[in-house]
């Protein structure tokens, strides 16, 4: 019966995404920041696997996110990969519980972009934890617009 429920809100937020004009606009808001952390995790999860964004994703981790995973820079990758697809799985199904994960890691990524210092990082460490915000409140109005 879960997927079933999963299902049916899935189709209506995608309804929803096509007929965007006609409905509320906090209704809007939730659909949009619910595709987008669906769609761009899910983009950079594969990618990490794949590589056809052409971004040499192990230039962006921090010292310490390599005292923490163990292996070489690419395992760590791949398994961030993973954690990424998790957490696009985690919004699509059940938004309220995957928006505050997907925060969670937000936040993990900003602190290693500012921990890898330099004028572009820190920009976006800013930009990780703005994504974290938005995370947030997708979560909180999923409470309201999403049904299981």
């Amino acid at each position: 019966m879960a997927f079933a429920d999963a299902m049916h809100d899935m189709r209506e937020e995608m309804h929803d995404l096509t007929h965007i004009t006609h409905v509320d606009a906090a209704r809007q808001a939730y659909v949009a920041l619910w595709g987008s952390f669906v769609v761009v995790p899910l983009l950079f999860g594969i990618d990490k696997f794949a590589g056809f964004l052409g971004v040499k994703w192990d230039g962006y981790l921090a010292n310490w996110v390599h005292t923490i995973l163990p292996g070489s820079d690419a395992r760590a990758v791949m398994m961030l990969g993973v954690v990424e697809i998790l957490l696009a799985c985690a919004v699509a199904l059940k938004p309220r519980v995957g928006g505050d994960l997907s925060a969670f890691y937000l936040v993990l990524a900003a602190f290693s972009a500012f921990a890898l210092g330099g004028g572009g990082m820190v920009v976006l460490g800013v930009m990780f934890f703005a994504a974290a915000v938005c995370a947030l409140a997708m979560a909180r109005l999923s409470t309201t617009y999403h049904r299981s």
